[in-house]
């Protein structure tokens, strides 16, 4: 099941936290960047698909390191569509920050410094998605669909951040 499949699933199911208003509010932030940033909607999607590629590898190295809990409490901590450096912080290290922001600066042809700036506002949109399977009863009942979909590591091309935003905007009618 694809990731998308796994974020309607969330919302479909009232023992997750995933709804629609989640889902609005995300979609909103994503078109504030391409306003703030006066890049089309298309390079902003393209940009969250790069450094969403970014976070899942470094949620997946803290997985085998600390193990599911500790990326579900990172996730906890910092989902949300405001900007925060301490989301940044607890991901990427300051050089695996300029790392990603060239990388994803290459890749979009947006100015590096940038992205630096605006992934204090990227990364908790990213992990805001990454919230929605979530239990409601708390991070340990159950799981987290969504979560565990994300960091599926057999490569199979299923996660992309900006197919699920694009999949939403037209599931929400936006």
């Amino acid at each position: 099941m694809g990731l998308f499949d796994q974020i309607l699933g969330a919302v479909a199911n009232p023992n997750q936290q995933g709804s629609l208003g989640q889902l609005g509010s995300i979609i909103s932030t994503v078109d504030q960047l391409s306003n703030s940033t006066g890049a089309d909607a298309s390079t902003i999607q393209s940009l969250l698909s790069v450094v969403g590629g970014q976070v899942r590898s470094a949620l997946q190295e803290k997985q085998a390191t600390e193990g599911n809990e500790a990326v579900q409490s990172v996730v906890n901590e910092f989902a949300g569509t405001s900007p925060n450096s301490a989301a940044v912080n607890s991901i990427f290290s300051p050089a695996l920050q300029q790392q990603v922001a060239e990388f994803a600066a290459q890749r979009t042809g947006l100015d590096a410094g940038m992205i630096q700036q605006l992934l204090p506002q990227i990364v908790p949109v990213v992990l805001n998605f990454l919230q929605s399977g979530a239990n409601t009863q708390g991070s340990q009942a159950g799981g987290n669909s969504v979560l565990s979909s994300f960091l599926d590591s057999d490569n199979d091309g299923d996660v992309d951040i900006s197919d699920a935003i694009q999949m939403a905007s037209r599931y929400m009618g936006r």
